[in-house]
């Protein structure tokens, strides 16, 4: 079976987890397009770590201000009733426990709930930044990534091999092959993504995984 990188299904599948009122933090990268797929009847606050609350989707090409930029500096836009703060008070509601859940990119994440997201040696790195604060801070932390490396390997590891961010932390691993909830030391798949096959998901993850009772394989939609 060929794998075909695909972004869209991470963010569609995780922008389904939220309900009514929670409020969630995207860190930088490929968590900011989850922001794009909320479904329709379904209102959040979208808080960023550099003081906002009530972030919109992505402005539309030509709409962009520079005025206005989300934590990684990529433009944003922000919702009638929205607000702006200082970085003591955006940090006083990570680390106060205000953020239901956080959606953070991982270079590596492991089945022990560890999460590596800021270095690679050798390489320039801007460091962990504000991500320390939100997978300690946040009810909910979900790693959001590729299922491979450039490379091709596995980004879903038995052990992290790279600097950790943060250690037995992550709650959920949604790929674009799979949803996984990290439980008892492994990953369970809860969700294959079409046309993807847990038994194929299962012989390219280089970690212990478990295919839930009610695994199901499903369409992204």
């Amino acid at each position: 079976m060929e794998y075909t990188p695909n972004k869209e299904t991470i963010a569609k599948r995780i922008a389904k987890f939220f309900k009514q009122g929670d409020i969630v933090n995207l860190g930088i990268g490929l968590p900011t397009l989850v922001g794009n797929f909320i479904p329709e009847g379904i209102t959040i606050l979208l808080q960023s770590e550099n003081g906002m609350m009530g972030l919109g989707p992505a402005p539309k090409p030509g709409a962009e201000s520079r005025d206005l930029v989300n934590a990684g500096g990529v433009p944003a836009t922000i919702l009638p009733g929205g607000c702006f703060f200082d970085s003591a008070t955006s940090f006083g509601i990570i680390r106060g426990g205000h953020v239901d859940y956080t959606v953070l990119g991982v270079l590596e994440t492991d089945q022990e709930g560890n999460l590596a997201n800021y270095k690679i040696p050798g390489k320039m790195a801007p460091g962990m930044g504000g991500a320390m604060d939100l997978t300690v801070g946040a009810h909910i932390v979900i790693a959001a990534t590729q299922h491979f490396d450039p490379k091709g390997a596995s980004r879903l590891k038995r052990k992290c091999s790279l600097p950790l961010t943060a250690k037995g932390e992550v709650d959920y691993v949604v790929t674009d092959l799979g949803f996984f909830e990290v439980s008892g030391g492994r990953f369970v798949l809860k969700e294959a993504f079409a046309p993807y096959t847990p038994d194929w998901i299962l012989e390219k993850t280089d970690a212990d995984v478990v295919i839930a009772s009610d695994c199901k394989t499903v369409e992204v939609l």
